[in-house]
């Protein structure tokens, strides 16, 4: 039966740099992600045809739906790069886990390859590069000061006590992301595995095509809740409140 980590294993070190099988299994997820954008990129045409076509179809049913949360086209394609990213990298690493024998690869014993949303580190990373992305857009949109006035105030009491708790709230965003999108990853690694080992072959394929579609909700959770932050924190506080 494959066994079951809570932490990556490590398969080599560059340097200082140690290499797990989760870092393995993202860097090929990377070269993934590269060859489609290089196969929709290769011969454009200015009236696109096949994947190309495909490709840019998705690209603005993706640009529709931010539109549609943040009612302005120019911030919708402001949004559009860090979103689509967000959503492309999850959906790939999630439904990478699900091809026959990414897991049974091993060294000496050791798995090959992990998902790399198994791995709390990624999750956690793409939860800080969510944050962080939300506020630099805020400092851009609506300035510096007042930016950092919605979590910093010496108005009066309420408003500093106030101001706290949306620091804390920021804060509590990070572990949210990070740990929603790990526990359902890992919670359905954990369910294959189970269920393969007790009944193999026939009986687990509806179980994958549930993890197929959980990989693909949780892709756009994880996108969707980043730009819903994004519009909040590029919608000046007052316009905020009007509304």
């Amino acid at each position: 039966m494959h066994e079951i980590h809570l932490a990556s294993n490590v398969l080599f070190n560059i340097g200082p740099l140690a290499v797990t099988n989760a870092i393995l299994a993202t860097w090929l997820g990377m070269l993934v992600i590269l060859a489609i954008s290089a196969a929709a990129t290769f011969n454009l045409k200015s009236i696109p045809t096949g994947f190309q076509n495909l490709v840019e179809w998705i690209i603005e049913e993706l640009l529709g739906l931010i539109e549609g949360v943040t009612g302005d086209r120019r911030r919708a394609e402001q949004f559009l790069p860090i979103l689509a990213t967000f959503f492309v990298f999850i959906l790939v690493m999630n439904w990478m886990e699900l091809i026959p024998g990414f897991g049974s690869l091993t060294i000496g014993g050791t798995p090959l390859l992990r998902s790399a949303n198994t791995d709390l580190n990624t999750p956690l990373a793409l939860a800080l590069i969510s944050v962080i992305g939300t506020q630099i857009f805020g400092i851009l949109a609506v300035g510096f000061w007042q930016n950092l006035g919605h979590y910093i105030s010496f108005k009066g009491p309420i408003e500093f006590f106030v101001g706290i708790l949306h620091l804390i709230g920021e804060l509590a965003k990070i572990m949210s992301f990070a740990f929603r999108l790990f526990g359902n990853i890992f919670a359905g690694e954990v369910l294959l595995v189970v269920i393969t080992f007790l009944v193999p072959y026939i009986v687990p394929m509806p179980f994958y095509a549930i993890e197929v579609f959980v990989g693909f909700v949780q892709a756009l959770v994880f996108t969707m809740l980043t730009l819903v932050f994004m519009t909040i924190a590029t919608t000046p506080h007052h316009e905020a409140e009007g509304h």
